[in-house]
């Protein structure tokens, strides 16, 4: 059992984990909440590492034969933690405000309401697999995230940094919302069954 616990895809999924406490900690190295052009770009490369994590964890664990039960529960888990946390930060940095708070809303509502939606259905023996769509809608959302992070200090570089991020996080809450009810429309007969 402890062999599957220290896999290599079980270290980056607890890589991801341990990334999420760096990132918000990039904000605040100055002792308060301060998005500095150093702390961007230094939050920003440890959220790539972590997103390219994400991808690897699942491909090594499947073409490796490493797929194990704490992989299983702790994906998910690491994947939420790193969005809603950088979510959250951006939303105190400023980074996202107005209108733009409610895409993160959405997007933070409907990860909760799936998580439990599946966690519900796994009790009944009942899975209710990923869809493409909803892929797509987790590479769009991660690619949002990495714009606004990048935020005000990328834009010094390219104009519009900010901008193009936000859009893409309203596009990534669009496709939530349409995802969110597909798997609810797909789970809650198993509810009322």
């Amino acid at each position: 059992m402890a062999s599957h616990t220290y896999n290599i895809p079980n270290l980056l999924t607890y890589g991801r984990i341990a990334a999420v406490p760096l990132i918000v900690l990039c904000f605040f190295v100055e002792g308060r909440l301060h998005g500095s052009d150093l702390a961007r770009w230094t939050a920003l490369g440890i959220y790539i590492v972590a997103s390219i994590t994400d991808f690897l964890d699942g491909y090594l664990a499947r073409i490796w034969n490493q797929m194990s039960n704490i992989g299983r529960m702790l994906d998910p888990i690491a994947d939420k933690l790193l969005v809603s946390s950088i979510l959250l930060l951006l939303a105190a940095d400023g980074t996202i405000a107005g209108w733009t708070i409610w895409a993160a809303i959405i997007i933070l509502c409907r990860e909760i309401l799936v998580s439990g939606l599946r966690e519900y259905l796994a009790e009944l023996k009942v899975s209710v697999p990923v869809t493409w769509l909803a892929k797509w809608k987790t590479t769009v959302q991660m690619i949002a995230i990495g714009f606004l992070l990048a935020g005000p200090a990328g834009d010094k570089v390219v104009p519009y940094v900010s901008e193009f991020g936000i859009a893409l996080l309203w596009i990534a809450a669009l496709i939530t919302i349409y995802t969110g009810y597909d798997y609810f429309r797909a789970g809650l007969k198993h509810v009322f069954n």
